[in-house]
């Protein structure tokens, strides 16, 4: 009998505050594992028991008011990771890695950046390379591997609504991009788009320009298409792409009172 794999990501901006739409969201789309960014929570406060009572687990890695990542699961998790080789900076939690059914699943909040002449930017960049390496030495061809999270990066001209305004900044610049690039040439396929080639598909609404649309009367379903950019990614090997039957932007939750500046992507895998 063939099997699905669920698996989403979305970056909370504070897992208690968001818990309701949390909750509310896996009932609805029942994803196997979420991964979660920015919980803001050290890990004696993260609100498991609401998840237990939903049926799933959590693996947590958080700090107070910054940062921190969780796997929420149905299955068990195995072999939890909270840290890579030449993290630049442990103390700030921004890696977990957990095997759920097989699959290897890393989920990772990378550094925004700030600004391209700040020492954040560097950064950046130096966590990318370090991730990488640590994936280099991943046996993919035992144990396939899936990198989520708020990669703080659009990789393409079509994943920002004004690149020529964005490549100058943290989120689009050449040198981030690179970045970005150089992770994948790991061995990791942008799965969403081998389901979609359009523009337009964004995961991160500016919070000031979302308000100051609104105020203006503009639409959520127009603001969703035209201020955006497409920074959280759900990256695997290519044998596991050639299983993926889907994956989707779910818009929803960036609709809702007081949401995370991000929404939720999740991919559905084909298993034997």
């Amino acid at each position: 009998m063939m099997r699905e794999l669920k698996i989403a990501t979305w970056n909370v901006n504070s897992v208690r505050t968001r818990l309701p739409s949390i909750l509310d969201w896996i009932e609805k789309q029942s994803p196997d594992v979420l991964c979660l960014q920015e919980t803001k929570v050290p890990d004696e406060l993260f609100p498991a028991e609401p998840f237990r009572e939903a049926g799933y687990e959590a693996v947590i890695s958080g700090q107070k008011a910054y940062n921190g990542v969780a796997m929420i699961s149905r299955q068990p998790a195995e072999d939890v990771t909270r840290d890579f080789p030449g993290n630049p900076n442990p103390d700030q939690k921004r890696f977990l890695a957990i095997t759920v059914g097989g699959v290897r699943i890393v989920n990772v909040y990378i550094p925004n950046g700030v600004e391209i002449s700040a020492p954040q930017f560097a950064y950046k960049l130096e966590f990318f390379k370090k991730l990488g390496d640590t994936l280099i030495r991943t046996d993919s061809e035992k144990t396939p591997l899936v990198v989520v999270g708020d990669l703080n990066v659009a990789p393409e001209d079509r994943d920002v609504h004004n690149p020529a305004r964005w490549e100058k900044e943290v989120l689009f610049h050449p040198d981030a991009r690179a970045a970005l690039a150089g992770l994948m040439e790991t061995g990791l396929v942008d799965v969403f788009r081998i389901h979609h080639d359009e523009s337009e598909q964004y995961t991160w609404w500016d919070y000031r320009l979302w308000t100051v649309l609104r105020n203006r009367k503009v639409t959520p379903e127009d603001i969703l298409k035209k201020t955006g950019l497409r920074i959280d990614h759900i990256l695997v090997t290519p044998a596991l792409a050639e299983r993926c039957i889907a994956c989707e932007i779910d818009t929803e939750p960036r609709k809702q009172e007081k949401p995370s500046d991000h929404t939720p992507v999740m991919a559905t895998f084909r298993m034997s």
